[in-house]
């Protein structure tokens, strides 16, 4: 040990920079694993650069560090969750978690409450949409382009309008006026039709035509009309005269005289006839009286066209050549209002059958428009523009529709919805202006009169109970004889079998 102090002194002094270096390798390596004081915090008491607090055991975090606020946590699915409730879904998580068995009361009243709600009890109540389709059901491209389901009415309870008539009779000697109402179709399916100075009757169920009556002189026949029940008719003559008869005895039951001019129109309401006359007056008849005159209303300064009852006997309206409507009230002589919107002649005027105080007024040449009145308020509710000169409206009693018929320039029958005011159909009906319609006592078939001196038959409002069968009027006109015709030429060759055309559905 003494023999080589150096040696020993050397390797001494070797130990002590070995052991130095690796002290200090190894404080080199604490401090670089220390957190830096930033993210720990401040340093605690004591320690100069935080390495006492760094070593520190750890303990309960200190007041402060709880007030730190926690990183943000982002889903890609729920991108903000300020809006859900955070802590009940950590409990429905934790319950669902759990394997705590419900009695079986339990399931038993879930079941029912379940049952009592009309839900699956293993399914969701609330959510915000529908489910994504998934694989097991159907493809939406298929389910979307599946066709629409058939209607589940019957085939033959599909209505048919048919564009060509039922029947053609021929009319001639039919005056070719404006101003004249010279066909009316009674209750008891009995056609009267005014022709020259005949009326003549056509009994559409047996198809017989007889001769009522024949006119001498220069007078003419200028209107005819039935009572309610089909029994009597009333004819106006252009010498001024009305004259009642009898359809079953065909025998002249009275005269009653007075107007001054032609009576071109008339209405019944039950015992009361009122006669529209050239000179612009109006009178109320009483037939059971001596003294049949009971009122002259007068407010037309031309000749009286138009002339209506309403069904409930409460109303009157007239149309003129003086281009106006004037609605009458059943107790007085003076009109309860008057509407001049129209431009020309307004004899077309018709009650509507299902909104009581509905009426359609149409105009001639120079307006060709129909208007719809409300009788109650007197407002105009609507209007048409047809076209052509309107000569008369038939409203439907099985539809929300009216027919009407024109003159110039088109000579046709048109189909239309109400409210609505939409044409449904255009049916071409004579080669000249038609003159005269009528409607059939079951409301189906209209017939039209015209210039050309033909009387046809039209199946416009053919009922839903018997769509595809013919109705009772015009299945009487197809059963007619061959030879039965109307007017003194009537013969075979007469009438003229149409060929069944397309229909429009």
């Amino acid at each position: 040990m003494s023999e080589n102090p150096q040696k020993v002194l050397h390797s001494g002094s070797n130990a002590t920079v070995g052991q130095a270096r690796t002290q200090s390798r190894a404080l080199k390596d604490e401090r670089l694993a220390r957190p830096s004081p930033r993210s720990v915090g401040r340093p605690g008491p004591g320690s100069a650069d935080g390495t006492a607090s760094a070593l520190r055991p750890a303990g309960p975090p200190s007041p402060r560090s709880k007030k730190t606020k926690p990183a943000a946590q982002y889903d890609r699915f729920i991108p903000n969750r300020s809006a859900m409730d955070m802590a009940s879904s950590q409990f429905n998580i934790a319950r669902a978690d759990s394997d705590i068995p419900l009695d079986g009361a339990s399931i038993a009243y879930q079941e029912e409450v379940a049952r009592a709600c009309g839900v699956s009890i293993n399914k969701r109540i609330l959510k915000f949409k529908e489910e994504a389709p998934t694989s097991e059901k159907d493809d939406l491209r298929q389910v979307y382009s599946r066709p629409a389901l058939k209607s589940s009415a019957p085939t033959g309870a599909k209505r048919r309008i048919l564009n060509t008539p039922e029947r053609v009779l021929d009319a001639p000697d039919l005056v070719d006026d404006y101003y004249l109402n010279l066909l009316d179709w009674s209750l008891g399916n009995t056609l009267a039709i005014g022709l020259d100075q005949s009326v003549y009757l056509w009994n559409a169920t047996t198809g017989d035509v007889n001769s009522l009556c024949q006119l001498e002189g220069e007078a003419y026949i200028a209107s005819v009309k039935w009572t309610a029940d089909g029994t009597y008719l009333a004819i106006g003559t252009s010498e001024g005269d009305v004259q009642i008869w009898d359809a079953e005895s065909q025998s002249k039951i009275r005269t009653m005289a007075g107007h001054q001019a032609r009576v071109g129109v008339m209405s019944w309401e039950r015992h009361v006839l009122s006669s529209g006359c050239q000179d612009g007056s109006i009178w109320n008849h009483d037939v059971r009286i001596a003294n049949h005159k009971t009122a002259e209303l007068i407010a037309h300064s031309s000749e009286v066209c138009g002339l209506t009852w309403r069904s409930d006997g409460a109303l009157l309206a007239s149309g003129g050549n003086d281009n106006l409507v004037n609605i009458w009230d059943a107790r007085s002589a003076v009109p309860k209002f008057t509407k001049t919107q129209h431009t020309a002649a307004v004899r077309a005027l018709a009650w509507s059958p299902w909104q009581l105080n509905l009426l359609a007024s149409g105009g001639g040449s120079y307006d060709r428009h129909v208007h719809f009145w409300n009788t109650t308020t007197t407002a105009r509710l609507n209007s048409i523009d047809t076209g052509s000169q309107v000569t008369s409206i038939q409203w439907s009693s099985e539809y929300r529709e009216l027919a009407t018929s024109h003159g110039f320039p088109h000579n046709h029958l048109a189909l239309w919805s109400y409210p609505a005011l939409t044409k449904i159909v255009d049916i071409p009906a004579h080669d000249t202006r038609v003159l005269h319609t009528a409607m059939s006592p079951d409301g189906q078939t209209i017939a039209t009169a015209a210039c050309d001196e033909s009387l046809k038959f039209w199946r416009i409002f053919e009922t839903r109970s018997k769509c595809g069968k013919g109705s009772k009027a015009t299945s009487s006109v197809a059963a007619a004889a061959s030879g039965a015709g109307v007017g003194t030429g009537a013969s075979a060759a007469g009438i003229l079998d149409m060929s069944r055309p397309s229909h429009i559905r």
